[in-house]
């Protein structure tokens, strides 16, 4: 088999006109020709750290579109099924890529739990990472992201890493605001990429430490701009939601890249040859030998994909995708009661004080990193009230797992002036997380996700809507356009009940990550990451 076109080298940063031999999948040879060509023959596009559960679609979903935007191989973290399902999760991940042509490679998740401090629905041990690192579609130990775990030397953690070791995988950090000697301890066990970094500073001193850095170009933390010059090694995606991935995957980073001032042929070695040279795949540039995963382009300027090649089978072309997804259904995972409104009520410690200084998060947009700050509040029949005019809501946290227990608290940011909104996409332990303005819309709110088996929801005083996520209450079985058109009328609502987050699911969804500085809500209260220590909703009553 003969594929012709304008060749893009990524070792010489040099386009020739050829055609490419291909026998059995593999690129047997090379040669350049005296020919035109109109298309820019590219290697393949690779995300290198995604989790394919955070699209709210299936693995095969999510190749339905990816596939479109020249997305060929990418390397995904199942550690949010994992928290909810354990094995079984990430068997259903694995079962469901293997039918599609997409080339799905998996990291063992390293962390699940997160952490101690929140309850999830299972536990990756040892010998579970030992037995998926044996295989060969797990290709590195998942994100590390209980970096304490590791500067304290706990057990678990290091034998987890000693693993990685002996089957020579590489170990894929988390490492938000960490520095000086605990990223050098960090550092020193062995964990070698990042993707949490925020500023040039804080890249510049982990590649000094021997870090690959990931520039995270997501829907929520989008930091391709501000470390385009920063000397980084990838581009992924981390969390992207249906609505942005319809409009472009590492398709679409190019673009920004190159807009930004990248040479294009850096900008494609990001996203090419450097994840398939870390994670030892075959693939990531034109070659003999590699895997035939070709990706036809306009131009390095628009990056627009006219074609789409794996193993030398044509997948995409003239903007028909030649394959169909059919992801199976599984049992529901929400193993809770419904709840009642006085579920949700923080009660004053002495019902006979009128007002209550409490601690609460605070929210910003574009970002997941949060703020501890304190407001006084008025008590009312015993129960402390929040400040919808401040600003001041309810956050509560919901058990799925069987346990039946709510935590309360207060959140700063969020804007809802009626109403609540509620999801079971929760990282990392997906429990369900709510916010409102009183008891009853949380109550109506969570008992809704319960009755759909999980998903995302709002309920004002004018209407009610839904995303259903039967699949662990975290995906759906539905297309991409199906969930972004239900999304994108989800947000629509909760923008008019007076949000003005970007992407209100997505921060409600971090909410609850205590691996994420600074404060966060877990089942088990109030907890401050920096400090690792819970924290009382309640500083003061009067």
């Amino acid at each position: 088999m003969l594929i012709k076109g304008n060749i893009l080298n990524v070792f010489t940063d040099e386009i020739y006109p050829g055609e490419i031999k291909i026998e059995h999948g593999i690129i047997e040879s090379i040669k350049e020709v005296n020919a035109d060509f109109n298309d820019i023959i590219v290697p393949g596009f690779i995300d290198a750290h995604i989790h394919i559960e955070s699209s709210m679609l299936t693995p095969s979903r999510f190749a339905e579109i990816a596939l479109r935007h020249g997305t060929t191989s990418v390397i995904a973290d199942p550690h949010e099924i994992a928290n909810v399902m354990g094995m079984d999760g990430i068997d259903y991940m694995i079962d469901d890529a293997k039918k599609t042509p997409l080339k799905y490679y998996f990291t063992a998740p390293s962390c699940v739990p997160a952490t101690k401090f929140e309850k999830s629905g299972a536990t990756i041990s040892p010998n579970i990472i030992d037995n998926l690192l044996s295989r060969p579609e797990f290709v590195a130990l998942g994100e590390v992201m209980d970096y304490n775990a590791v500067i304290s030397n706990e057990k678990s953690i290091l034998e987890k890493i000693k693993i990685a070791k002996k089957y020579h995988k590489p170990i894929d950090g988390h490492a938000p605001l960490l520095s000086g000697k605990n990223l050098q301890k960090y550092v020193k066990h062995g964990v070698i990429t990042d993707h949490e970094s925020t500023t040039k500073k804080e890249v510049a001193e982990k590649k000094r430490m021997g870090m690959k850095i990931m520039i995270r170009e997501g829907s929520e933390s989008k930091m391709l701009e501000k470390l385009i010059y920063s000397n980084c090694d990838f581009i992924v995606s981390d969390d992207l939601k249906p609505e942005d991935l319809i409009n472009g995957h590492l398709d679409k980073c190019l673009r920004k890249a190159v807009d930004y001032g990248m040479d294009p042929y850096e900008a494609i070695k990001l996203v090419t040859i450097n994840p398939a040279e870390h994670y030892n795949l075959n693939a990531g540039s034109i070659s003999p030998g590699k895997s035939a995963d070709l990706v036809f382009i306009d131009n390095l300027r628009d990056f627009t994909v006219k074609r789409v090649v794996i193993n030398g089978n044509t997948i995409f072309k003239k903007q028909k995708l030649l394959f169909r997804a059919n992801p199976r259904p599984i049992d529901t995972t929400l193993h809770v009661s419904l709840t009642k409104p006085e579920d949700f009520d923080l009660k004053a410690q002495n019902p006979a004080h009128k007002s209550a200084t409490v601690n609460l998060i605070n929210v910003s947009d574009n970002t997941i990193i949060t703020k501890q700050s304190s407001a006084k509040l008025s008590i009312q029949k015993k129960t402390i009230i929040p400040s919808v005019f401040e600003d001041i809501l309810k956050i509560s946290v919901v058990d799925r797992y069987g346990g039946n227990t709510i935590s309360n608290g207060f959140v700063k940011g969020f804007g809802i002036k009626n109403g609540a909104i509620a999801s079971s996409v929760s990282h990392d332990s997906h429990n369900i997380i709510v916010v409102g303005t009183n008891s009853e819309y949380m109550s109506r709110a969570t008992n809704h996700l319960i009755e759909n088996k999980g998903g995302l929801a709002a309920i004002s005083n004018q209407a009610k809507l839904d995303v259903t996520l039967p699949i662990a209450g975290l995906m759906s079985d539905k297309p991409a356009k199906v969930v972004a058109n239900n999304s994108a009328k989800l947000n629509e609502l909760v923008s008019n009940m007076g949000c003005e987050l970007s992407s209100p699911f997505t921060s409600l969804s971090f909410m609850a990550l205590p691996v994420v500085p600074e404060v966060k809500m877990t089942t088990n209260g109030l907890f401050n990451v920096n400090t690792h220590q819970f924290i009382d909703i309640i500083k003061e009553e009067k």
